[in-house]
């Protein structure tokens, strides 16, 4: 006996740390973390800094080598003979190799213009990636309280089975004795094997549900882990902080800048120039030589009238902020119908468990005047079984109200976004 004991008591540290315990909040966390959504985020952060960049370059200069030779059919000649000149026409085949330098010197801040719209754009897609994953809640809820909920009833089950025993216990003796007939301790067995039958499918749909879970937060799960019933306090009505109503505020942002780079794109664009090279002929048409050369100079460009096409984009995007404003009307009246809802839900199911905690202390005093009963032969096991299973069916009946009151309230902070 003192092996046995010393052997429970060596063996239980190490059964409570197999034990996995998880709480709702950290199943939130698992999937936010580890969903392959999730990944898009920093890729897409990487991808706006690489076009940033790219649209920091055109403030350097640019660069480029040329080179041609060429060979034309006809060339310039100048009809008149001058005096004491001697003036050859240009060589039909001619060679040039030049290095020209663009350098930008004013295009009204398009290029900031543009990369402020790469971060507004960024800004908004990673806000719908966050939106995205907040609609994962709702699944990891359903399935965390359908796990909850077998967990409870496989707890209830066990209770259950364990008074069956104890009446099994006791009408043996009563059958051995010859007080209490066989048939009794039959119809307890029966419905032990029954009791069995239902515990072994608590564990499969227990075990079904915990597949799904595990899938949704990328973690292993199996029978040793616990869930925790969650403490979940519903607040006053505050304003709501579901992630939708930020991404309708960026995606406005985003509009607005997008028709700040539609207007700089019309300002004017000066830029500096320079040109060395080196050819047959140079810039000196009349000397017929090979030739170095250089020029530099500024360049303006301005596009004063475009047939009214920068004022048409500008319009398109009017009508895209209104179309997102009309989007964020219909989400926000939705949320309100199921804000509503799920208050319903909460005040119909605290009602359901303070009768249900009514009908529990009744049936457990007639389970136990029933129990007497049974003990001195005054009713059979059957009448005895019919009021142990109306005690576990309200009980049931009491942690299927908990659990889905639980659920109506997680559901309502998702709802509510807080």
């Amino acid at each position: 006996m003192k092996r046995l004991l010393f052997t429970i008591f060596s063996l239980a540290p190490l059964l409570l740390s197999a034990q996995q315990v998880l709480t709702l909040e950290e199943c939130y966390s698992l999937a936010e973390k580890n969903y392959p959504l999730s990944k898009q985020t920093a890729l897409l952060e990487a991808k706006t800094n690489s076009e940033i960049k790219v649209l920091e370059k055109e403030r350097l200069p640019k660069l480029d080598l040329n080179a041609q030779a060429t060979y034309q059919s006809d060339v310039i000649e100048f009809p008149l003979q001058i005096p004491n000149s001697n003036i050859e026409p240009p060589n039909k085949d001619q060679y040039r190799a030049t290095l020209d330098a663009n350098q930008l010197i004013y295009n009204g801040g398009n290029i900031s213009a543009n990369a402020k719209l790469k971060t507004a754009e960024l800004a908004a897609q990673q806000q719908q990636i966050a939106v995205n994953l907040y609609t994962l809640k709702s699944r990891i809820n359903q399935n965390y309280f359908n796990v909850l909920l077998f967990q409870e009833q496989e707890k209830l089950l066990l209770s259950k089975m364990e008074q069956l025993e104890a009446r099994l216990k006791e009408t043996s003796v009563g059958v051995k004795y010859g007080a209490v007939l066989p048939a009794s301790k039959q119809l307890l067995k029966a419905e032990q094997l029954k009791l069995e039958q239902q515990l072994s499918q608590v564990n499969f749909d227990r075990e079904k549900a915990l597949k799904n879970l595990s899938l949704l937060i990328f973690q292993n799960l199996d029978n040793t882990t616990t869930l925790t019933n969650p403490e979940i306090l519903v607040t006053a009505a505050t304003e709501s902080q579901r992630p939708e109503l930020e991404l309708f505020n960026l995606q406005e942002t985003q509009l607005e800048t997008s028709k700040e780079v539609i207007s700089k794109s019309n300002y004017p664009k000066l830029l500096g120039f320079a040109q060395a090279g080196y050819g047959n002929p140079g810039l000196n048409m009349l000397d017929n030589s090979f030739q170095d050369f250089y020029m530099v100079g500024l360049k303006l460009n301005w596009n004063i009238f475009d047939w009214g096409k920068t004022k048409k984009k500008k319009q398109a995007i009017d009508i895209s902020k209104e179309i997102v404003s009309t989007e964020k009307e219909t989400f926000l009246l939705n949320n309100e119908m199921q804000q509503k809802e799920a208050e319903s839900d909460i005040n119909k199911y605290e009602v359901m468990l303070k009768k249900d905690e009514e009908i529990i202390g009744l049936r457990e005093q007639v389970l136990q005047a029933t129990t007497s009963q049974l003990q001195n032969g005054a009713i059979t096991s059957s009448e005895y079984i019919t009021e142990l299973n109306n005690l576990y069916e309200a009980k049931i009946d009491q942690q299927l109200h908990e659990v889905q009151l639980a659920l109506a309230k997680a559901n309502y902070k998702i709802i509510k976004g807080n």
